[in-house]
């Protein structure tokens, strides 16, 4: 048995791999070559053969440094039947978009400079015109996500001051966020009214005095009270908070700019609706029912806008090229609703017909059999209820179909779904009933999966 002396030194051994070192560069397979010089020390300690772990060396290495180069942010195939699931990216960009970001990415562009005059422009004049049209508002600002929208406008309005919200409306979003802790940060006081079920016009009435910044009103997207409910619509709480001078800041999550309904869905309000209900600010996603990337909207009086767009916390919270450009590219598909389902991802999947999903799920349900056969699992058709998610329509599920996957064993449907995981192109379905579900309602083309499946 030989020992340590069979083991090269760092620079014998990085020199040793000349193609590593071109494809990875020096600093990288150095690094990693100290470490399983390391490894190789402490294995001989505990018995193994020098010789040995020095010809495992350049294996070890060329795997260690390929996994390094691998990213974590790799594609993925989202069967899960949740069309907007928040930890898989939510939105799938329209071609439109992911050319105008790749066009950003690609080149200078006139982010901040105004080709007219030769002077400094406003990255926001890209979008408002069009957010504008589409809503009805007076003006429009753009953050990074909806939660910054309602952060900057509570601050604007409600720093130092009073926050009316109704109990049924404090609302938590996905990590644990809390609406009263936003209001914190904002450095606005909760002032809450009403009860969990029941909130009445008198409740805002009666919290309102000379301390009061503004009303927020926040739409439930993410849960239903249902039963002896009550609650104040925005067109009756528009003139109560105009009545007293305050803003009335309606946060829509979600927000749609179209009716739902025409395609099958269950009708959201719209933000045109809200502008028209009266509220002097209107808060909403980009990146949810709207289709776009990450962002946040804030849409309404010109003169509250205007207000916002002078807090020096909007300097923290701004979008890049990137988002503007991919954002801008999305609304303009807005202009055409006759075709927005065949040009816009999200909408085209939440659409889809469970008859078309059926006829892929009989037409893949073989093929993927015969891929999984050896592995001792079976693939047969299976009805499936997908839903919108990252808080849209929460308790609506939309008619799909999917491959149902089962094999021997109690753990067979948990250890098929790592190895759909460790794929170059990891599949996520969800386990149910003692299956995997692979629900296909997010599935573009059936070759996608097969050739993921492949590499089984």
């Amino acid at each position: 048995m030989t020992g340590f002396r069979a083991l090269p030194s760092v620079d014998q051994l990085v020199h040793a791999l000349p193609l590593l070192v071109e494809a990875h560069g020096r600093q990288p397979v150095t690094a990693a070559a100290r470490a399983r010089l390391d490894a190789a020390r402490e294995a001989i300690r505990s018995g193994a053969d020098g010789a040995i772990e020095a010809a495992r060396l350049p294996h070890l290495l060329a795997a260690d440094l390929a996994g390094q180069a691998v990213t974590q942010l790799r594609p993925i195939l989202n069967l899960t039947g949740t069309v907007l699931h928040t930890n898989l990216g939510r939105a799938i960009l329209a071609d439109e978009a992911i050319a105008a970001a790749s066009a950003a990415m690609a080149a200078p562009l006139a982010l901040e400079y105004d080709l007219a005059t030769g002077g400094r422009g406003q990255r926001d004049d890209h979008l408002r015109d069009l957010l504008r049209e589409l809503t009805g508002a007076e003006d429009a600002t753009i953050v990074n996500n909806n939660a910054a929208a309602v952060l900057i406008a509570l601050n604007t309005f409600g720093q130092g001051r009073q926050s009316i919200v109704s109990r049924g409306e404090l609302i938590e979003i996905g990590g644990a966020f809390r609406m009263p802790d936003i209001m914190s940060r904002a450095g606005t006081q909760l002032v809450e009214v009403g009860t969990t079920n029941r909130t009445h016009p008198r409740d805002y009435r009666d919290a309102l005095s000379d301390q009061t910044g503004l009303i927020l009103k926040v739409h439930t997207s993410n849960y239903r009270i249902e039963g002896f409910t009550a609650e104040v619509a925005a067109p009756q709480l528009a003139p109560i908070a105009h009545e007293a001078g305050v803003v009335l800041l309606n946060d829509l999550g979600a927000g749609s700019l179209v009716d739902l309904s025409r395609w099958g869905l269950r009708r959201e309000p719209t933000v045109a609706e809200a502008v028209a209900e009266g509220a002097d600010l209107v808060t909403f996603s980009g990146d949810k029912l709207l289709g776009g990337p990450q962002a946040g909207f804030i849409v309404g009086r010109r003169d509250l806008i205007a207000r916002i767009n002078k807090n020096p916390m909007k300097r923290a919270v701004r979008l890049d090229k990137i988002r503007i450009a991919a954002l801008e590219a999305t609304l303009r598909l807005y202009r055409d609703p006759a075709r927005l389902a065949q040009r816009l991802p999200v909408l085209r999947m939440l659409s889809r017909a469970q008859s078309d999903i059926i006829a892929q799920a009989a037409r893949l349900a073989p093929q993927v059999a015969a891929l999984l056969a050896p592995l001792g699992y079976d693939a047969a058709v299976v009805d499936c209820a997908s839903q919108v998610g990252s808080g849209s329509l929460p308790t609506d599920t939309i008619p799909s179909a999917g491959l149902r996957l089962t094999g021997a064993g109690g753990d067979a449907p948990d250890r098929l779904a790592a190895r759909l995981r460790a794929l170059p192109r990891p599949v996520i379905g969800h386990i149910h009933a003692g299956a995997l579900i692979l629900d296909l309602r997010c599935l573009q083309e059936d070759a996608d999966l097969l050739a993921a499946l492949a590499d089984l």
